[in-house]
């Protein structure tokens, strides 16, 4: 908005935000899956011990990790759509996907 982007650009920056949100959570889910408490610098497993919906209870550690990188990629598709710009946030958007892994 500060930078005076049509809304379609605007709206298009805002969906990246939501896709790649999306993604580090469900990374999030899967690394407390598959993760040491070590790696993770926090206690692996809390969310299984505490009966937690996420995304890897209901899709399994590979379905999670797949829906992940699907959201990174729409994400990323939602700023090409506008041609705006996406090397540093396809990155960003990468590197949420790979982390942990």
């Amino acid at each position: 908005v500060a930078a005076g982007g049509r809304d379609e650009q605007i709206e298009a920056v805002r969906a990246y935000g939501f896709g790649i949100g999306l993604a580090f959570q469900i990374i999030d889910d899967v690394l407390d899956a598959t993760a040491t408490s070590q790696q993770l610098g926090k206690t692996a497993g809390k969310d299984a011990a505490q009966n937690k919906a996420t995304y890897t209870a209901f899709m399994g550690v590979e379905g999670a990790q797949r829906e992940a990188e699907h959201q990174a990629r729409a994400a990323v598709d939602h700023l090409a759509v506008e041609e705006l710009d996406s090397t540093l946030l396809a990155g960003l958007a990468r590197f949420i996907v790979e982390r942990g892994s």
